[in-house]
């Protein structure tokens, strides 16, 4: 019985080792193919190689808006697949007169270098970075986040308020959105691997919980009632801890990825509309 026992324990640990080692490859599913804009339905974008502070050049999609008075709806997608797999959402905004940027990840498409927590900072960096070359400022600036994205954008929205608490030139972002957020990414995996010590293991912590209360951005968050990759809990959670201006869209009816689907397009642009006319 104790051979047993002494066995289980063995066998245990070893799995939590061999996930603590593989951890990133399960967390992060990069689509390494990189279809051209035009091919994805978005025309109008240009793909650019925009080099990150460690030297690595990364692709990201932008298109200008219609005119200089519309923001640019900056897209820092989920864990999965690649910019082609967010056209559709970048179709919206382009055709609404915003302009966007689809920001590339690190190990996505055909990007180099492999994604961590702090690759992907940088790699959203270099895209503000390029924003700012074209001369449009972080008062134009609404920070989109898709699920693992959420917790880039956050990031970027605190580190250039940062600077706005600083200097006259970067009075901050206009607005972040934030659809299916997760509190951290110690609280997302103990809700797919209760039997781990998940909260202990991860190396990509991602604590965005620990930072939207610092934040004064206007926020918009939408999440669904049925998602099972990121629960609703974790929306409501940061939204409770966020300082207002906020507003929430919770739809019962939808999962993690077809938010669009139940009517999130006609609230999210009312909203983006509002921020553009302040």
């Amino acid at each position: 019985m104790k051979l047993v026992l002494l066995t289980a324990i063995g066998c245990y640990l070893g799995l939590v080792g061999l996930v603590y080692i593989f951890q990133r490859d399960m967390m992060y599913i990069p689509d390494r193919g990189m279809p051209t804009p035009q091919a994805s339905g978005v025309d109008d974008m240009s793909a650019f190689k925009i080099l990150t502070s460690d030297g690595l050049e990364i692709t990201s999609w932008y298109a200008p808006p219609r005119n200089d008075q519309m923001p640019i709806i900056v897209l820092f997608h989920g864990n999965a697949g690649s910019l082609a797999g967010r056209a559709f959402k970048a179709r919206i905004f382009l055709d609404a007169g915003y302009g966007v940027m689809l920001v590339g990840y690190r190990g996505y498409g055909n990007n180099p270098g492999s994604p961590h927590e702090d690759g992907l900072y940088m790699d959203g960096r270099a895209a503000l970075d390029f924003l700012t070359q074209q001369g449009i400022g972080a008062d134009r600036w609404m920070l989109y986040g898709e699920s693992l994205g959420c917790a880039v954008a956050i990031q970027m929205a605190l580190e250039y308020q940062g600077q706005a608490d600083t200097t006259q030139s970067s009075p901050g972002v206009m607005g972040l959105v934030l659809e299916s957020p997760f509190t951290s990414m110690g609280d997302a995996a103990a809700v797919h691997y209760p039997w781990l010590p998940a909260r202990w293991l991860v190396k990509d912590g991602y604590k965005s919980f620990e930072k939207i209360g610092r934040l004064t951005t206007p926020l918009f968050v939408v999440h669904g009632g049925q998602d099972r990759t990121v629960p609703q809990s974790h929306g409501r959670t940061l939204f409770d801890l966020a300082n207002e201006p906020k507003q929430a869209l919770w739809i019962d009816a939808a999962s993690h990825n077809d938010l669009y689907d139940h009517g999130l397009t006609p609230v999210l642009l009312e909203w983006m509309a509002s921020r553009a006319e302040k």
